[in-house]
Parts: C-alpha cells; sequence; structure tokens
C-alpha cells in the first residue's frame, strides 16, 4: 500500500484513495508507532461528509487492533481537536476531514498530544509500516473505544476564555457562514454567548452539502447577507473549521494577508515575542512591505499547516 503524506495530512477522494481499508491501515501502522513511544490513547474528531462516520469506524478498527485507546470526539473544527488533544492529555489526534473540498473527498490530519502536527519522521514511520502485515496485538491487549460527549462544550468554553472580560460581542451583529461543515454548532454558540446578534447561513449539514456554494471559498451569499441585514462583519469558515475569510459592512472579502495585516496594525506591543510575523510563498507582496513598514520581522514558510 504506497500511501504518502502531503502537506497537510492524507487527502483524496472516498471511492479510489481515502477507503476503509487505508484507514483501517492507517490506524493500525499510527497505533503502533504509539506503542513504541510508550504512549496509548488517540482522539479522533471528524467534519459532517457522509463517509467521515465509515472512515471513523475504520480508523478507531485499526487502533483497537494496536492496542490503543480512543476517544471519539464526533464533528468538531479541526482547531478544536488539536485543543482537546492537549487538553485531555490524548498522545494523538485525527482529524477526518478534506478540509475545504467537496463531500466526494475526505482525509486525515494528525496532531501529537500538543496539539502540533505530526513531525516529517513519524509520518516516514507510518508510511514504512502502511507496506506490512496487518496483525492484531493478542485479544487481551486490544485498545477501547469510547466517546466523549463534551467535546464541543469543552471548545466552547476555551474560544471564550481567550476574549477579554472588557471586549463586548453586545452591540455587534454577524453573518456567519459555517460551510455545512464542522463548525455548525459550535461557532453559532461562541459568537452567541458573547452577546453578538449571529445570523447563521451553512449550519444545515446533510453529509453531501460540506462547502457546496458557500464558505470561505465561496463567500458570496455571505457578502450579500451583510449587505442585506446590515450587519458589521461576516464570517465565511471552511469545512473543517480551519480557515476563514472575513466580509467588511461593506461586502469587502478580508482574507488571510489582509487579517493578519489588520491584527498586527492592532497590535501596541511590537517587541520582543511579538516582533515578527511569519506568512507562505503564497503571501502577498505587498502585505510583505506592509507588514515591515510596521517594524516588524516576516519570514516565510513552506505551504502546509505544519510548516
Amino acid at each position: 500500500m504506497n500511501i504518502k503524506f502531503g502537506t497537510d495530512g492524507i487527502r483524496g477522494p472516498v471511492e479510489s484513495e481515502i477507503t476503509p481499508e487505508v484507514c483501517l491501515r492507517i490506524g493500525h501502522a499510527a497505533g503502533i508507532v504509539l506503542k513504541e513511544m510508550g504512549w496509548g490513547t488517540v482522539l479522533i474528531g471528524k467534519d459532517t461528509r457522509v463517509s467521515g462516520y465509515m472512515l471513523e469506524s475504520a480508523l478507531q478498527a485499526g487502533f483497537i487492533a494496536a492496542g490503543v485507546n480512543v476517544r471519539l470526539l464526533g464533528p468538531l473544527p479541526t482547531p478544536g481537536v488539536a485543543y482537546l488533544t492537549k487538553s485531555l492529555r490524548g498522545q494523538f489526534g485525527i482529524v477526518i476531514s478534506a478540509s475545504h473540498n467537496d463531500y466526494l473527498d475526505n482525509g486525515i490530519k494528525l496532531f501529537t498530544g500538543n496539539g502540533e502536527k505530526i513531525s516529517k519522521e513519524v509520518e516516514q514511520k507510518i508510511e514504512k509500516l502502511l507496506k506490512g502485515d496487518l496483525k492484531p496485538v493478542p485479544t487481551a491487549e486490544l485498545g477501547k473505544a469510547r466517546r466523549f460527549d463534551e467535546s464541543g462544550a469543552r471548545y466552547i468554553e476555551f474560544c471564550k476564555s481567550t476574549v477579554p472580560a472588557e471586549l463586548s460581542f453586545e452591540s455587534l451583529r454577524i453573518v456567519l457562514d459555517c460551510a455545512h461543515g464542522a463548525c455548525y454548532k459550535v461557532s453559532p454558540s461562541i459568537f452567541e454567548e458573547l452577546g453578538a446578534e449571529v445570523i447563521t447561513l451553512g449550519t444545515s449539514p446533510d453529509g453531501f452539502n460540506i462547502n457546496r456554494d458557500c464558505g470561505s471559498t465561496n463567500p458570496a451569499k455571505v457578502q450579500e447577507e451583510v449587505m442585506k441585514q446590515r450587519a458589521d462583519f461576516g464570517v465565511a469558515l471552511d469545512g473543517d473549521g480551519d480557515r476563514v475569510v472575513i466580509i467588511d459592512q461593506n461586502g469587502t472579502v478580508l482574507d488571510g494577508d489582509d487579517i493578519m495585516y489588520i491584527l498586527a496594525f492592532a497590535n501596541p506591543n511590537r517587541t520582543g515575542p511579538w516582533s515578527g510575523l511569519i506568512g507562505t510563498q503564497m503571501s502577498n507582496l505587498g502585505f510583505e512591505e506592509g507588514i515591515r513598514k510596521l517594524g516588524y520581522q516576516f519570514k516565510r514558510a513552506e505551504v502546509g499547516d505544519k510548516y
């Protein structure tokens, strides 16, 4: 089985590449690597694709066969899985998602116990083990699986805790597009519990409509609704909640470069750990020049979350 990790995990069509057999083997191989490191618990989250339930079952079977315990988080944004992996002291976190792709694709992202993407060395160990036989541990040593029903509530409270108490959302009207994906429950709750009036789009997932004519890659509906509702701004997320664009009150789309510049401009402390920003090879040259004029250092990383 020749499976290779890309810039952000493994991703492809469910019917031909990200099959149940592939996920079973990935779970088993990753489980062996965990056990070699002396670890034994993995957390699995997913987005709302119809294939997610099938692949979740295959993944957990692979981990259990390797003697690794599994905690199932259910639909949860990718950053939420990273946070809970660290908070619940898991040794691996996994997201079943193909990010902003449509429902025909799916994929697997892996995190360490610190909520960071796994290293290239760990990826290579898993890839090597995928070529071997799938042999379960003795029955008495099999892992166990259980669901963690508080994952959404825990992540909501964490997100709220990052907002200073003196910052009020009560006067804000926000249009929020969750792309019929993993954010469809938690994101509206976060803004509402902070006091904002939230007008939601893309919060009715059916397994097939994730990212369809909505979300961060298709923000036209949010632009229209912001103008119609006279909202203060709009937020468009992607299917697994790790990509965002902001729409201002005039309907203008602000992408990652825009958002980073606004945050950098508003930051009063530009020394020490706050003295630099990291972009990618795709970051706009004008953005880089603007950041440097603000007094920041700027460096580029390769494209991909782990870099």
